[in-house]
């Protein structure tokens, strides 16, 4: 029997539906960032990245770089082995208290990615919980969902943000067990969920809540504890979900709540129990990262104004900016090929990196280039991002809006 047919079938699949993903092979320069090396086939060249998700930099701070190297420098590299073997090392335990700390919390618990903190997190929860009831929303995270499943037990899905949806389903479920899942930022539109509303519905219900924080944590709320801490319902969450990936530029997942919860997962969870913990080094970074963005606000101050100068400078050029209340700025394209096409002329005509958002991750026909502006996208970048985008929509024959009066 030939089974590569079957993976050559496969990936025929995707190309004819043209959402076969090429990627790039680029070389960050700390220091630099968002400039970047691509190295191409036809040799290295520079670019700027767009669409990274280190949104405030801080994979290249002095402090994050600096801790990763003393402690690589001092304890070495690797973690030795799971927690309950050899990976309960110094560091991580620090960053468990310092994530506990961060989200006013009893206790924290380190994952090896935010995928894995959802998937085995939301699983674990809702298995020990007898009768749950899982009430997911619409647009959940990937990793969301395959902790849904997981979990083995019912679950419904309410429409994307829809309170009143949310609440027949509540009201439905009776006096049953029941977690609400949710995320606080929806990274591919860049809106926000209505936090304290789905507390008032929770409350009123008798359920829990689960909120994926991974876009918000480290740039909104006075000391970087996310969209909950900004609207001041933290203390109202059950339970709290992150990443270190994102806005404290490193690598890992958590959760944080209460003391009983945490060390129920703890001691249950295959995806927590069964895997190598953590690096030393990379938690001490993840811990300095943190701790500067508790106290330090000129990264989120300028993440929001870069965040501003580009939706109005792309809108004011006529390009179809998506509506968005947070730093994500999203461009329709509307067609899987030309949104590939579009990343492709950016990249090597114009020496910029987007990469295109096909479905599985948005719907088809909601096809778009993801952009997100950080602290270091000076105006110079913002003007020349603009100017290319336009003479890729006029390649493409791509509509445009019609131009605002700032253009003029």
């Amino acid at each position: 029997m030939d089974y590569s047919q079957f993976f050559r079938t496969a990936l025929n699949r995707l190309h004819d539906e043209r959402r076969y993903r090429v990627f790039a092979d680029l070389e960050r320069v700390a220091g630099r960032f968002p400039h970047a090396v691509w190295h191409s086939p036809k040799g290295a060249r520079n670019v700027v990245i767009w669409c990274s998700n280190d949104y405030l930099g801080m994979g290249q701070h002095p402090k994050v770089v600096g801790a990763m190297v003393e402690t690589a420098t001092r304890v070495g590299t690797g973690a030795g082995g799971t927690r309950n073997i050899a990976g309960t090392h110094h560091p991580l335990v620090q960053l468990e208290q310092e994530l506990a700390d961060l989200h006013g919390k009893e206790a924290a618990l380190l994952f090896t990615s935010g995928y894995v903190s959802n998937q085995t997190g939301i699983a674990t929860i809702a298995k020990l919980i007898p009768n749950c009831l899982i009430l997911s929303d619409a647009l959940n995270h990937n990793s969301m969902i395959e902790g849904v499943r997981g979990a083995g037990c019912e679950r419904q899905i309410f429409r994307h943000s829809d309170m009143a949806h949310l609440e027949e389903l509540l009201r439905a479920a009776g006096d049953r067990p029941k977690l609400i899942a949710c995320e606080s930022l929806y990274s591919m539109d860049g809106d926000i969920a209505p936090l304290s509303k789905i507390c008032d519905l929770a409350e009123k219900y008798g359920a829990m809540t689960y909120v994926d924080e991974v876009h918000a944590v480290g740039m909104y709320g006075p000391r970087g504890g996310g969209i909950a801490e900004r609207d001041g319902v933290m203390h109202r969450i059950d339970i709290l979900e992150g990443t270190l990936a994102k806005a404290f530029g490193c690598l890992g997942g958590y959760i944080a709540g209460s003391a009983e919860m945490v060390d129920a997962v703890r001691s249950y969870a295959p995806g927590f129990i069964f895997t190598t913990a953590l690096p030393p080094a990379i938690c001490s970074a993840a811990t300095a990262a943190i701790r500067h963005l508790k106290t330090s606000n000129w990264e989120r101050e300028r993440h929001q104004d870069r965040a501003a100068r580009t939706k109005a400078i792309l809108t004011a050029a006529g390009l179809p900016v998506m509506s968005s209340d947070t730093h994500i700025v999203p461009l329709f394209v509307g067609d899987p090929e030309k949104c590939k096409q579009a990343s492709d002329l950016l990249l090597e005509e114009h020496g910029i990196y987007i990469q295109p958002i096909n479905y599985p991750t948005v719907a088809k026909g909601t096809e778009r280039l993801r952009i997100t502006p950080s602290p270091y996208h000076d105006d110079a970048v913002i003007d020349q991002l603009a100017d290319a985008l336009l003479q890729v929509w006029e390649q493409l024959g791509l509509p445009l809006k019609q131009k605002s009066m700032a253009a003029e």
